[in-house]
């Protein structure tokens, strides 16, 4: 379904726009083009009064905060000093709401949920990387704390443009709504003045 509405109290959340995410190759947007758009709406969203809530990953350089469990993919190594900084195009905004995630989503083990509560948001708009990892964990998430989703789905990107396009057209239908950043911003214009 394509966006088709936005709350009154909307939080535009931005997922893992850091220096070492956006660094990696992505498709089928590069991470210069999630940049540009996730820092497009934020600006919107400021101008009308509206959260926006930046989301980083972040470990301890031991791992001791990292998830625990085994998987296939193994552990990821030492990361470079700086990896898990905003990229200044979205970072130094007073008002915005920073949220420090250990792992995919960013609502569990975060204050997210009550940051959002307490300013009255009953709908969120995502963008960031990667679509069918911390984008999908968090819009997940949302649909079952009982957000109203919606996902700008070229401010969004992936290792892949196959698990971009598997979230975009089989998952996030079924959480929510999406559109492209114009929509979005076509939308806003039209309901937030």
């Amino acid at each position: 379904m394509a966006v088709t509405a936005l709350d009154p109290r909307t939080a535009l959340v931005v997922i893992d726009l850091q220096a070492g995410i956006v660094a990696a190759p992505t498709e089928p947007y590069s991470g210069a083009e999630v940049v540009a758009r996730s820092a497009g709406l934020a600006e919107a969203f400021r101008a009308r009064g509206l959260p926006v809530v930046l989301v980083r990953v972040s470990f301890a350089a031991d791992g001791a905060d990292a998830v625990p469990g085994r998987t296939e993919a193994g552990a990821a190594g030492p990361r470079p000093e700086g990896w898990d900084v905003l990229v200044g195009e979205l970072a130094g905004h007073p008002g915005d709401i920073t949220v420090t995630k250990r792992n995919w989503g960013a609502f569990h083990g975060t204050g997210l949920d009550v940051q959002l509560r307490r300013r009255g948001v009953t709908q969120i708009v995502l963008t960031g990387i990667a679509t069918s990892i911390g984008v999908e964990s968090t819009a997940r998430a949302a649909h079952e704390h009982g957000y109203h989703v919606t996902l700008a789905t070229d401010a969004m990107s992936d290792m892949s443009a196959e698990a971009h396009r598997g979230s975009v057209e089989r998952i996030f239908p079924r959480l929510g709504e999406t559109g492209t950043t114009r929509e979005i911003l076509d939308l806003l214009a039209k309901t937030h003045g």
